[in-house]
C-alpha cells in the first residue's frame, strides 16, 4: 500500500468518526467497561472481509499470523500509523504544549480511564488504540522546538522511518547469519566516523552500545585489559592499584564504570579546571607525578569534548602530550560534542582527537539520530575481541561457511544488542555529511543568537562571559526583588531557589522545558542546550519571555 492510499484510508476514518478524541465520552465509557466477551471465530472472519469501523470487537488474536487476518492487521496498523502522525504533527506545532505534566500517583491512579494495570483478559483493539493515544497524550514531546531540556532532542523522520523498519526486522546484533545487512552497516558506518577522526581504515574497531555510559565503560575496561590482561581470568587482586583520571566536570559515568570495574572510585583522581570548565593539563601532570610517588599505576586519562554542563572542551593537544609521556591510554568523551568534528567550522575543538586511543561518540545528540545511538571507538584492532570473547559454542562457530570475523557478540559485554545502528545510516545516506554540517552549524549559531540575547538584558546574568563552545548556555534569571539587594550568602540562597521554581511553573503549565542545577559554589543555574533543528529564534525568545512572565513575582 502505497503513502496516497494510506493517506486516504486515514482519511476515511476520519470522515466516519472511527478516531476518538482524548477525554471524549465514549471514550471514557469504552474505558470504565471491561470487555471480556469474544466473538466468534465466523464473526471474526467476516469483518477481514470490509472495511473495518469498529475495533471494539475485535482481538490481537484476530492479527496476523491469525489465518485470514491480513485486512484486520492492515487496518489496525494504519490506525497505529494515524496516532502517530497525529503526534508527530504536534510535536512540531510551536503553539502545542511540550507536556501535559502529572505527578507519579495521578498516573498509578489513573487519568481519565488511563489504567496502567494489567488486566487478566485481553482487552480489544480499541482500548489498545486509546492506551497508545493516551501514552503519547502523557508523554513528553521531546521533539518539540521548545524542548531545551537534554543534550538529545528533536524528531527526525528519518530516523525515525528508520527506527520503525528496525522494530520490524526485529533480529540481533551478535551474528552475521541473523543480521547480514545491519552488520555490515554497522562496519561501514564506523569506518567512516574513525576516519573522520582521523584514524586510518585498518587501525581501529568500535560497536554500536547503549549510551555515552556503556561506551565509556568500554574504554576504561578495554584500557585495562591492554596494559593488564591478567585481569580477565586473574581479577582485580592480581593488579596493583591503578588510577583513571578525568576532570572534575567530567561526566559521572568514570565513576560508575570504576565502580563497575571494581577499579573503585576512590581510584578515580579529579583533575582541576579553568573557569571555562576545561582540564588543566598541568594539573593532570602533578596528579599523575603524585600517584606514581605514592606507588600507584596511572593507566588511564578521560579527557572530555563537550562536557555536559557548561559545554567545554578539554585541551586534547596537551592531555595527549602527557598521555605519551607517561604511557598512559587517553580516552576523548566526545559523547556530547562529537558531532562538531563534521563541522569544518567548529571542529577544530577536537584538534588532538586523532591521538587518542579511545573516543566515545553519541550521534544521539548533537547529530539528532533518536535514541539511542552510541558508538564507542578503539584505535587497536581486536583489543574489545580479545578483551570481551568467551567462544561461546551455540553462537561463534569457526567452521561456518562466511567470515565470521563479522560475528560481533563476542566482542562486546552484552549478548543480544539492539539494531541501532539502520536509523543512524540512512540518515546519513538523506542528509549526507555536508546535511549534518549545516545542521550543526545552524544550531550553534542558535546557541551564539541566545549568548548575545543574554547579553543584552538586564534581568538576565551569563554564568561566564565566553562565547559557548559547544551549544551550552549557562544563565541566571534575576527577578526584581533581587536585582537591587546586596550580593552576599542570603541573596545567593535565594537566587538558589528561582530555578527550580520557574521550572517548575514550566512543566505544570507545560508550556517549555530546560534544566537547571548547581556548580560548586555557583547556585543554581539554568543550563539551556539545542539539539534540536526545529528549534528557532522565535522558540528562544519564548524561553526568555516565560522565565520573566513566571520569574517576575518571585
Amino acid at each position: 500500500m502505497d503513502f496516497s492510499t494510506v493517506s486516504s484510508v486515514i482519511h476515511k476514518m476520519e470522515n466516519v468518526g472511527t478516531h476518538t478524541d482524548e477525554g471524549n465520552g465514549s471514550s471514557k465509557l469504552l474505558r470504565e467497561k471491561h470487555i471480556c466477551q469474544e466473538s466468534t471465530s465466523e464473526e471474526r472472519l467476516k469483518s477481514n472481509d470490509k472495511y473495518i469501523s469498529d475495533f471494539s470487537n475485535i482481538y490481537s488474536s484476530d492479527l496476523l499470523p491469525a489465518r485470514n487476518g491480513e485486512n484486520c492487521t492492515e487496518q489496525f496498523l494504519i490506525e497505529v500509523l494515524h496516532i502517530l502522525l497525529n503526534h508527530i504533527k504536534k510535536t512540531y506545532d510551536g503553539e502545542s504544549k511540550v507536556l501535559d505534566f502529572h505527578h507519579p500517583h495521578q498516573l498509578l491512579d489513573g487519568l481519565e480511564g488511563f489504567n496502567l494495570e494489567l488486566p487478566d483478559q485481553p482487552e480489544p483493539l480499541e482500548q489498545i488504540l486509546v492506551d497508545c493515544r493516551d501514552t503519547l497524550k502523557y508523554s513528553i514531546k521531546t521533539g518539540h522546538p521548545r524542548y531545551f531540556n537534554q543534550l538529545s532532542s528533536g524528531l527526525d523522520i528519518i530516523g525515525l522511518a528508520g527506527e520503525w523498519l528496525t522494530a520490524t526486522a526485529n533480529t540481533n546484533m551478535f551474528t552475521y547469519e541473523i543480521a547480514p545487512v545491519f552488520i555490515t552497516m554497522e562496519e561501514t558506518v564506523l569506518k567512516k566516523m574513525q576516519e573522520i577522526i582521523g584514524w586510518g581504515e585498518n587501525e581501529a574497531d568500535g560497536i554500536f552500545s547503549p549510551g555515552g555510559t556503556i561506551s565509556n565503560l568500554y574504554s576504561l575496561q578495554a584500557a585495562r585489559y591492554k596494559y593488564f590482561p591478567i585481569v580477565k581470568t586473574k581479577g582485580m587482586s592480581a593488579l596493583p592499584q591503578i588510577v583513571v583520571f578525568t576532570s572534575e566536570q567530567s561526566h559521572y559515568s568514570f565513576r560508575k564504570a570504576s565502580s563497575v570495574l571494581g577499579i573503585g572510585t576512590d581510584n578515580v583522581i579529579a583533575v582541576k579546571c579553568d573557569e571555562r570548565g576545561k582540564m588543566i593539563p598541568s594539573d593532570l601532570e602533578d596528579k599523575v607525578q603524585k600517584a606514581k610517588r605514592h606507588g600507584h599505576h596511572p593507566f588511564y586519562v578521560g579527557a572530555t569534548a563537550g562536557t555536559t554542563v557548561f559545554g567545554a572542551f578539554d585541551p586534547l593537544i596537551a592531555i595527549a602530550d602527557i598521555c605519551k609521556k607517561y604511557g598512559l591510554w587517553m580516552h576523548v568523551d566526545a559523547a556530547w560534542g562529537g558531532g562538531l568534528l563534521l563541522s569544518r567550522k567548529h571542529r577544530y575543538k577536537l584538534s588532538g582527537i586523532e591521538r587518542a586511543n579511545s573516543v566515545t561518540w553519541n550521534p544521539h545528540k548533537l547529530m539528532g539520530v533518536p535514541l539511542q545511538c552510541s558508538a564507542i571507538l578503539i584505535r587497536q584492532k581486536f583489543l574489545l575481541q580479545s578483551c570481551n570473547k568467551q567462544c561461546a559454542d551455540y553462537l561463534f562457530q569457526m567452521d561456518k561457511h562466511y567470515d565470521t570475523s563479522y560475528d560481533t557478540g563476542d566482542k562486546t559485554i552484552q549478548c543480544g544488542r539492539h539494531v541501532d545502528i539502520f536509523k543512524f545510516w540512512l540518515m546519513w545516506k538523506a542528509k549526507g555529511s555536508c546535511g549534518f554540517e549545516l545542521q550543526i552549524n545552524r544550531i550553534l549559531e542558535l546557541s551564539e543568537y541566545l549568548y548575545n540575547k543574554l547579553r543584552s538584558k538586564s534581568n538576565f546574568e551569563l554564568v561566564f562571559n565566553d562565547k559557548p563552545e559547544c551549544t551550552n548556555v549557562c544563565f541566571w534569571y534575576i527577578p526584581p526583588s533581587l536585582e537591587h539587594t546586596p550580593r552576599d550568602n542570603e541573596w545567593k540562597a535565594k537566587l538558589h531557589k528561582i530555578a527550580p521554581q520557574i521550572k517548575a511553573h514550566m512543566m505544570e503549565e507545560g508550556t517549555t522545558m530546560v534544566s537547571y542545577q548547581p556548580q560548586g559554589d555557583k547556585p543554581n543555574f539554568f543550563r539551556m542546550v539545542i539539539s534540536n533543528p526545529a528549534s528557532k529564534k522565535s522558540d528562544v525568545d519564548f524561553l526568555l519571555e516565560e522565565m520573566e512572565r513566571l520569574g517576575k513575582d518571585l
